[in-house]
């Protein structure tokens, strides 16, 4: 477990150090594209080669395929970042902007490309007729993708969740993290990740639509007078309400759910957002038990009930005329009924 966390704490630290020397490396390239017009002479062959606002041929094939490597994807990485920022003020539309993140990140790659192969010499313009017929071939065989990317798009426009939103998708019941061009990202309380193809969200329920109902039922001993037991709960449901700041509605008793072995059943709910729903009903447990602890009322418990041997078979063998007599009485009745059931 030690070798974990170290391996975990060790991948972190070359992860952010990765980081730092990317974005030094950027800020350094952008400061000479900036300034390097007034440091260096017109015909510097360094300069012309990370200057890819220059249309001349660079001498340097290598550095200005990577002035284009560095330029695109520091430009891809600022837009999606402010993206991002802005989706932190929406409360609606985080979707939108996640798909838009991911269309940014796709077209960044492949201009990339295709200023890389142009730098090189290659006739792009051919590369691009002979890659839309490779495209049309290749999209016969890959429709489960396009149906992904369709789907993708009828989430977001249709509005049918958002990123925030609680779901549950094939069992599954999680919060929206991200909405992808092909993939949707599902986090369950657990802090487990599901990924669910775009095609495959047939069927869902959106949780965070509207409020939610939490639930909370509490026995009360037999014993217990009922309409005292009522009286109390009516004079201290706002107090309840007071001490659950999550509840938006309620909470309010239903009456009694069912008559159980040791106990009458009553129940009680309260309408509160999505992710607050299992908080709310573990809260609504709490101030019940509370509130009966404080009035004396009796909550139930399993008990086991012990009967003397002797005082059994006393009985028994008093009334063990008159059961024979009844179940002899039963047969004859009974003649006839049933004869064929175990030949079916």
């Amino acid at each position: 477990m030690e070798k974990e966390k170290k391996a975990i704490e060790t991948r972190g630290k070359v992860a952010l150090a990765a980081r730092i020397v990317c974005y030094a490396i950027a800020l350094v390239y952008f400061v000479i594209l900036i300034i390097g017009r007034w440091v260096f002479d017109a015909q510097n062959a360094f300069y012309i080669g990370i200057d890819i606002f220059n249309t001349t041929d660079a001498p340097n094939v290598w550095l200005r395929s990577l002035s284009y490597i560095i330029f695109l994807l520091s430009l891809s990485y600022i837009i999606r970042f402010i993206l991002k920022q802005i989706t932190r003020l929406l409360i609606r539309g985080k979707a939108l902007i996640d798909l838009l993140c991911s269309f940014i990140k796709y077209i960044a790659v492949i201009v990339l490309l295709f200023a890389i192969l142009s730098t090189w010499g290659v006739n792009t313009t051919t590369l691009l007729a002979g890659i839309g017929i490779l495209s049309l071939i290749v999209g016969l065989g890959a429709q489960p993708l396009i149906e992904d990317i369709i789907a993708g798009l009828f989430i977001v426009f249709e509005n049918i969740f958002d990123v925030g939103d609680i779901i549950v998708v094939d069992g599954f019941r999680g919060t929206v993290k991200e909405i992808g061009i092909r993939t949707t990202q599902i986090e369950d309380a657990g802090g487990d990740v599901k990924v669910v193809n775009n095609s495959d969200i047939r069927t869902l329920v959106n949780m965070t639509s509207q409020l939610s109902l939490a639930i909370s039922e509490i026995d009360i001993d037999y014993g217990e007078a009922l309409e005292h037991v009522e009286v109390i709960i009516k004079d201290n449901l706002e107090a309840i309400r007071k001490e659950i700041p999550y509840i938006v509605d309620g909470p309010y008793y239903l009456g009694v759910s069912k008559l159980g072995a040791s106990g009458v059943t009553l129940r009680f709910t309260a309408k509160c957002v999505e992710s607050q729903k299992f908080q709310v009903e573990r809260d609504m447990n709490r101030q019940l038990k509370l509130l009966f602890d404080r009035n004396g009322i009796e909550i139930p418990f399993t008990q086991v009930v012990v009967h003397e041997a002797a005082t059994n078979k006393k009985k028994v063998a008093v009334r063990k005329e008159e059961a024979k007599a009844f179940v002899d009485n039963q047969r004859e009745l009974t003649r006839g009924i049933g004869e064929d059931e175990n030949q079916n």
